[in-house]
């Protein structure tokens, strides 16, 4: 089952469903990202709005602590190892680095469900992202 897995996925969609049925997207329905699983067990994620503000200086020193708060918000990314449960359909992440420091060292799993080039990944029962396998890195 790692095989399926193994390759680079482009984002389609970062999906929370309301209790009311209502569709949100946390990131924006046009917001990229790239899932990458290794055949040796190491994964990397990041997603981000399209849409962020820029920064008002390349000084780190200098941008107002709220600027940065909106550009962290509208971005996430993490790495670590991964491995396949296919008895019990989950996926396992095992977080290395993480753009928030309290989620490093998380064990982090989702229900997985392939359909065609599509990876969907279900981190929790209200929450889905979906992914399409990308074939090579000129598409």
């Amino acid at each position: 089952m790692t095989e399926k897995f193994t390759g680079a996925w482009r984002l389609v969609a970062f999906e929370e469903h309301g209790r009311d049925g209502e569709v949100i997207y946390p990131y924006g329905q046009d917001a990229v990202g790239l899932l990458v699983y290794d055949s040796s067990g190491r994964m990397s994620v990041q997603i981000m709005k399209r849409d962020r503000a820029p920064l008002s200086s390349a000084d780190w020193q200098t941008i107002p602590a709220e600027e940065v708060k909106n550009a962290v918000e509208g971005f996430t990314a993490f790495f670590g190892s991964y491995e396949v449960d296919e008895a019990n359909g989950i996926v396992i992440h095992r977080v290395e680095g993480h753009v928030l420091p309290d989620s490093v060292g998380k064990v982090l799993t989702r229900d997985f469900a392939f359909a065609g080039d599509l990876l969907i990944l279900k981190p929790s029962p209200n929450r889905r992202v979906i992914w399409e396998r990308v074939a090579s890195a000129n598409e």
